[in-house]
């Protein structure tokens, strides 16, 4: 008797997704030529497309593995199939060249070196050691390098580096893991990297392998070093060496903003800082965030000037070979474990991409630049993350390593730009059900940063095939990015309210589909209100086509408007003012103002001059910290908040009191009660942890009351008071307590780097109700 014959099948499949640029097409490969299936794979520029013949168990083992075991790297979102004639073919399984058809897929992020490639580049035996641009398709960038879609090396900062014989053999065995690794190069082929000194510094320049080593020795003897990363320029000194730190930060204008550190690895890690299990996983993910990790009380040597006047530390590893290679390898002449390494530009300048940029911008902050040939077609700084107790991520700078991965939106959206706002800017592309955030910008506050938005609108249109016909901004009249927008769109954007905009940011990063409306928190520092004053205190009532203002912070004057925020002594005594509390010498924020400025500040608030009515809870936040005596003067935005927070935290364990507010979030028997304190000798620390109580307290009952009014159940926290981890978590254990289902941000953040998303969302959905 013979054999039944089992008769053959062709499927057609395209999967979605982040699968170019990750090694996708090797491992369908492998995986068709294991379950001996005939047919080709072939990258398109709306994602895979494979065809695929054999037997019908193998064919839908296929399918089905498909999505279960893809690359490290790649995230499927879709698998369509389709029945196709079968050919009758025999033979392999091949890949054939790009299909540039119209359409758009998705680019995977920068990450870090893999093991493989860190164990080759400190190899003597490998042909890659101490090579600085080792990468695989596991690793190494992508977003920074890519020029346009589909994903190949023509289409990135790559093209100008031809590959040599070996690498162009890797690149083409679908059995090695560089098969198709755009950015795949050696020693021998490029890109080559360089040590570049300032004039009359005295530094000796060095090429190639002796660059990262020169490099090291200048750190160590205590210069400032510029070194190119993946996205940008870091500014690079000894984090133990004192003068050094003090240098860069003069340099800089820093003022007493914190300065984050990279970490030769996780030893020097933990001399510095304490590391919980979802800390290290969030340190070492491909991803490399800076994290902020609480510092140990003996930091072993850190020098003073890194983190003035805060207990956490924003630390993070080496995540390219070059960062790799400053540290050194084993057998290295041996250098600092811990550097500094913030952001390459002068403040309120976007970070520096360019190298001939970089020399003249850079111009004074650095002894020598660590420099190679290999274009950034993209900024991208890095990211930044707190990891709470319950392990769960709150991210506070989306950036490298994030972006582009996209969101998930819960309800389609037109094509559609949204600009976000002045402070923390990044842009957010949607289309469908997806939207793509751009990378972080900064602050909308000169033409260098207006620039960096256009080429990141740019750069965002070209990678994902997006062309918005909506574009989206904040409603304030003076807002940079407003502004631009409207040049944009050749007509007046949609403007969409701040809180508006954070609220819907929350709902939307919990898919949320808005036909039932949330409680909205949002605490921020500043929005321009639909009264024409300063709003930032709010409980909202709100879906995605509007919103009902339930309550709010109290209103004070902000003497001088936004330029009166860098004085919390001043906030304090406006707010002491709007609370019918005097202005008595024995109190820290009017001593800390000379008679002149008192006298000045109470002919603003009487005759209301240059006095902006505010209901921000940042500013409230301000004026406490310097009437208990923390920080009266502001060298960076939120410095006084982030003082009184790590003030309350020293004291969170010991004293559960908490202030009450009147009638809601009216702060008068507050502060009332905190100079009452004061005068007892209450330590600043006790005060500041009774006053975060009293805050999240007050938020809790306004909660309830809403619930009570209008059987909502649901509260998003928004806004970058909600950074706050202290006010976050007690907010969010008080309403989970008392029954309600709490929205947190985790990948999209909490304060203004988020709030193109909620402005996406609104913007489509106003402009469908006209």
């Amino acid at each position: 008797m013979t054999a039944p014959v089992t008769r053959a099948v062709r499927r057609r499949v395209t999967v979605r997704g982040t699968v170019q640029g990750v090694g996708f097409r090797p491992f369908v490969h492998r995986l068709a030529t294991d379950l001996a299936l005939a047919g080709f794979v072939s990258n398109t520029a709306s994602g895979v497309l494979i065809e695929v013949e054999g037997p019908p168990d193998g064919v839908a083992t296929f399918c089905d593995r498909l999505a279960e075991e893809p690359p490290p790297l790649a995230t499927v979102i879709g698998v369509e199939v389709e029945d196709l004639p079968v050919s009758g073919i025999d033979g392999a399984f091949g890949i054939r060249s790009t299909d540039r058809s119209p359409g758009s897929t998705l680019l995977p992020p920068d990450t870090a070196t893999c093991p493989d490639c860190l164990r080759e580049l400190g190899d003597p035996a490998d042909r890659r050691y101490r090579h600085p641009f080792v990468t695989c398709t596991h690793c190494g960038p992508r977003f920074t390098i890519a020029t346009g879609m589909p994903y190949d090396r023509s289409v990135t900062t790559m093209s100008g580096f031809p590959m040599c014989a070996a690498c162009a053999r890797e690149y083409g065995d679908p059995l090695d893991r560089r098969f198709h690794a755009q950015p795949v190069a050696c020693p021998g082929c490029g890109p080559r990297l360089r040590l570049v000194p300032a004039p009359g510094s005295g530094v000796r320049p060095a090429r190639d392998a002796e660059a990262p080593a020169s490099a090291r020795a200048l750190l160590a003897a205590g210069r400032i070093v510029a070194v190119k990363g993946l996205g940008g320029y870091h500014l690079a000194c000894d984090a133990t060496d004192a003068p050094a730190v003090d240098t860069l930060r003069a340099r800089k204008a820093r003022g007493g903003k914190p300065f984050a550190v990279m970490c030769a690895d996780l030893d020097a890690v933990r001399r510095i800082a304490d590391v919980s299990a979802s800390e290290l996983a969030a340190l070492t993910s491909p991803r490399r965030p800076i994290v902020l990790l609480r510092r140990r009380s003996q930091a072993n040597g850190l020098a003073p000037g890194v983190c003035p006047g805060s207990p956490h530390l924003g630390v993070m590893l080496p995540y390219t070979p070059v960062h790799t290679l400053l540290f050194g390898l084993p057998g290295d002449p041996p250098g600092p474990r811990v550097l500094i390494m913030t952001s390459g530009n002068r403040s309120g300048e976007p970070i520096v991409t360019a190298d001939d940029e970089a020399l003249t911008r850079l111009a004074g902050l650095a002894d020598a630049w660590l420099a190679h040939d290999r274009p950034i077609a993209s900024p991208c700084d890095d990211s930044l993350l707190r990891v709470r107790p319950d392990g769960t991520e709150q991210v506070l700078r989306r950036s490298r390593g994030y972006v582009p991965r996209p969101l998930r939106l819960p309800v389609p959206v037109r094509p559609a730009l949204a600009v976000g706002g002045d402070l923390k800017n990044a842009l957010c592309l949607g289309a469908g059900d997806q939207a793509w955030f751009g990378p972080h910008i900064g602050d909308m506050g000169d033409l260098t940063t207006l620039e960096a938005a256009r080429r990141a609108d740019a750069h965002l249109r070209g990678l994902t095939g997006v062309s918005p016909d909506l574009i989206a901004a904040d409603r304030h009249p003076g807002y940079h990015s407003t502004r631009w927008a409207s040049r944009l769109a050749g007509r007046a954007p949609v403007l969409v309210q701040h809180h508006h905009a954070h609220i819907a940011s929350a709902m939307a990063e919990h898919g949320l589909d808005g036909t039932t409306p949330v409680i909205g928190v949002a605490f921020d520092g500043t929005g321009y209100g639909d009264d024409g004053t300063v709003w930032g205190g709010e409980i909202l009532l709100a879906d995605y086509t509007g919103f009902r203002r339930y309550a709010h912070l109290s209103p004070a004057p902000l003497p001088g408007g936004d330029a009166g925020v860098a004085n919390p002594c001043r906030l304090a005594l406006a707010r002491l003012w709007a609370a019918g509390l005097p202005w008595d010498t024995d109190l820290p924020c009017v001593t800390a103002c000379v008679p002149e400025e008192r006298a000045v500040l109470e002919r603003q608030l009487s005759s209301a001059l240059a006095c902006v009515p505010t209901s921000s809870m940042g500013r409230l936040f301000d004026a406490v910290s310097s009437l208990v005596g923390v920080c009266h003067r502001a060298g960076y935005e939120a410095q006084a908040a982030l003082e009184l927070e790590a003030a309350a935290a020293a004291a969170w364990g010991a004293d559960t009191a908490a202030y009450a507010f009147a009638d809601g979030l009216d702060p008068a028997p507050v502060l009332a009660a905190l100079v009452a304190d004061l005068r007892r000798g209450t330590p600043a620390a006790v005060l500041a942890a009774r006053f975060h109580r009293g805050v999240a307290r007050a938020v809790a009952e306004i909660c309830r009351r809403a619930r009570r009014d209008t059987g909502l159940a649901t509260v998003a926290l928004s806004g970058g008071v909600f950074a706050n981890a202290l006010l976050e978590e007690e907010c969010a254990r008080l309403l989970t307590e008392d029954g309600f289902a709490v929205l947190r941000h985790g990948e999209v953040p909490p304060n203004d780097g988020g709030l193109a998303l909620g402005q996406l969302l609104v913007a489509a959905h106003l402009r469908q109700e006209e």
